[in-house]
């Protein structure tokens, strides 16, 4: 089977941006920080010993689509014909993805995570951000909060009156989503992020920070009842600003239009 086909057949659709998790007019930033969200979750070194080798294909397969829209030739033309050139460099057979894996996102220090979240929070580029994500996402703050970097549900009410001062001011409409959202819907993104925590702790070795005792006191020095979408906020902040490339040095554009 073809690129298309695998997709289709292991993720449910043959759309390579609904298989990286990004929206058709994601910027190249953003669709790098989607292929690592979605491979850190099939990474064949996290799975179990029986399904190593599903791990693998899934893994490849999504190599494959990164290797695609990371083009810009090869994406216009997926763009502009649905179809992808299955014998040309991007995806030549003989790749070995695990490396070009390692090779695109370089390991990452807790050190580095305080810095980046220091100077990032409150700055004028999280209210971009923020108001991007609720653009995008048409006010559903589900998906803002997990867009949004450096966010766990205590920062909610921060984000809240951001928006609420946004709208106010006629910056961003007004959506029901975002001003009629319900207790319950508020509830279940709480437990979700609590939940989501207390596993990312268990693959905090596999996102690559150094030393097992620093993760242990950054969280311990944080407020007890802070709890921290981890693995999602890891993976975007070192396919962001972690890459030992060439292309790592620039920083993407606020998000635009619909996912």
């Amino acid at each position: 089977m073809g690129l298309l086909e695998d997709c289709e057949a292991t993720f449910g659709s043959p759309d390579l941006y609904h298989v990286l998790g990004v929206r058709r007019q994601a910027s190249p930033a953003e669709i790098r920080r989607g292929y690592h969200r979605a491979s850190l979750r099939v990474h064949p070194d996290r799975a179990e010993p029986q399904d190593k080798e599903e791990a693998t294909r899934r893994f490849q397969i999504l190599g494959k689509a990164y290797a695609v829209l990371s083009d810009a030739e090869q994406r216009a033309v997926y763009d502009e014909q649905g179809t992808v050139d299955e014998e040309g460099e991007a995806l030549r057979g003989e790749r070995d993805w695990q490396e070009y894996w390692r090779l695109l996102f370089k390991k990452i220090t807790v050190k580095d995570i305080e810095d980046f979240e220091k100077s990032y929070k409150d700055s004028e580029e999280e209210l971009a951000d923020i108001k991007a994500a609720y653009m995008d996402f048409e006010g559903d703050m589900d998906r803002i909060m997990e867009s949004v970097l450096c966010v766990d549900y205590t920062d909610e009410p921060r984000i809240r009156k951001i928006l609420e001062k946004a709208i106010d001011a006629g910056e961003v409409p007004s959506y029901k989503a975002f001003v009629k959202e319900s207790k319950q819907k508020m509830t279940a993104r709480k437990r979700r992020a609590e939940k989501e925590a207390e596993e990312a702790e268990k693959t905090k070795d596999e996102l690559g920070l150094s030393g097992e005792d620093d993760l242990k006191a950054l969280i311990q020095s944080r407020n007890k009842d802070r709890k921290k979408e981890m693995d999602d906020f890891l993976a975007q902040l070192e396919a962001k600003y972690g890459s030992n490339t060439k292309k790592g040095g620039r920083k993407p554009a606020a998000k635009k239009g619909k996912k």
